[in-house]
């Protein structure tokens, strides 16, 4: 057991970094409990979760390039014709050209293909920014 003796007129420890990520590492570790590490430590449980949390935030994301695939589709010669319900029958292209898919968050997506208007999708993005 170590024993420190805090004299003067400060009360708190300091911590040096190296501390604090040696502790913080100790958490890390599969099974670690974090209010075991800091009783062993000999500091408080709150102030182990806060230095856990800076190192999380402090953390610098670096951006990075992800590996993309592209494949050629088939496209059919032919366009396939549907019922439009109404007893017209109407012709579908069989795949979408220049398929762009706009993640807006919170479930919520845009598609448009190549054939969008610019201004058009300007315009609904921009309403859909200030929602």
């Amino acid at each position: 057991m170590r024993v420190e003796v805090l004299g003067g007129l400060e009360r708190r420890r300091r911590w040096s970094q190296d501390d604090k990520a040696r502790i913080v590492e100790e958490t890390l570790v599969p099974g670690a409990k974090v209010t075991e590490v800091a009783r062993r430590n000999g500091v408080a449980a709150s102030l182990v979760f806060t230095w856990r949390r800076q190192a999380r935030t402090s953390e610098q994301v670096v951006p990075s390039f992800a590996p993309v695939q592209i494949v050629a589709t088939e496209v059919e010669e032919a366009p396939k014709l549907l019922p439009a319900g109404d007893g017209r029958v109407r012709s579908v292209a069989s795949a979408r050209t220049g398929l762009i898919e706009i993640d807006l968050g919170n479930r919520r997506r845009i598609r448009v293909d190549a054939h969008v208007d610019p201004e058009a999708l300007a315009r609904v993005l921009e309403v859909l920014e200030r929602r």
